[in-house]
């Protein structure tokens, strides 16, 4: 048997390397010919009732499972902001890595942020996806197939969703709603992910991301929310 490292095992490598650096102030590390960056956060308290991006501050949020995952669920805001997120997710699992229970994180009621738009956790309108191997301020976590999807997958999402490796400071597990409450993309982008899910051949796990009107539509996003 050939002494080779799987392409699995050497994400999985990479990436605890990265999150390995989280905890350290100003480290670096280059791999793969990309330089990934690592600062430490300080946390401060976000005292407002609604979140960064003007959502309600909620008590409580209930759990949504993805189906299709194993079990991988998340806390967040019912209704349409819950279909959104939850597409982000299948996608990720189907698409970029396997995800395990526990590996999605949502709302909290936790008051301390590293940085504003961790407050939209508190609204349930955002989630963390394996945020111990995409920690905060660690850059260059994902590889350019890995990133293709992800692109993609926001574009899908006709920019309701936005990813936190777009975001200062950079937090790449990080997803969040993008847009106001009450706003009519968020209705009309739920509505056809709804569609979708009725539909054998659409959705999560039937995408071709290579597409040149994809890849067309995901840069000119890209360009819209950097």
């Amino acid at each position: 048997m050939r002494d080779v490292m799987t392409p699995a095992i050497r994400l999985d490598r990479r990436r605890f390397l990265l999150t390995s650096l989280g905890a350290t102030a100003g480290a670096a590390l280059t791999l793969g010919g990309v330089t990934t960056t690592v600062a430490a956060a300080a946390g401060t308290q976000w005292r407002g009732r609604t979140s960064a991006n003007g959502w309600r501050v909620l008590d409580s949020a209930p759990a949504h499972r993805v189906e299709g995952t194993g079990g991988v669920h998340f806390d967040a805001a019912d209704g349409d902001v819950a279909t959104v997120l939850t597409h982000v997710v299948r996608r990720f699992h189907y698409e970029i890595a396997t995800l395990a229970p526990g590996e999605v994180t949502g709302h909290t009621t936790s008051h301390t942020v590293a940085a504003p738009y961790e407050s939209n956790y508190l609204s349930g309108t955002a989630i963390a996806i394996r945020p111990l191997l995409y920690p905060a301020r660690a850059q260059g976590g994902f590889f350019p197939h890995e990133l293709m999807v992800l692109r993609d997958t926001l574009a899908d999402l006709e920019g309701v969703v936005k990813w936190g490796g777009d975001l200062r400071p950079a937090k790449e597990s990080h997803f969040q709603i993008d847009v106001k409450p009450g706003d009519p993309a968020l209705r009309r982008v739920a509505a056809k992910l709804r569609g979708w899910e009725l539909k054998p051949d659409e959705g999560a796990g039937t995408i071709e991301a290579t597409t040149p009107a994809r890849l067309k539509a995901a840069k000119a996003l890209a360009a819209r929310q950097r």
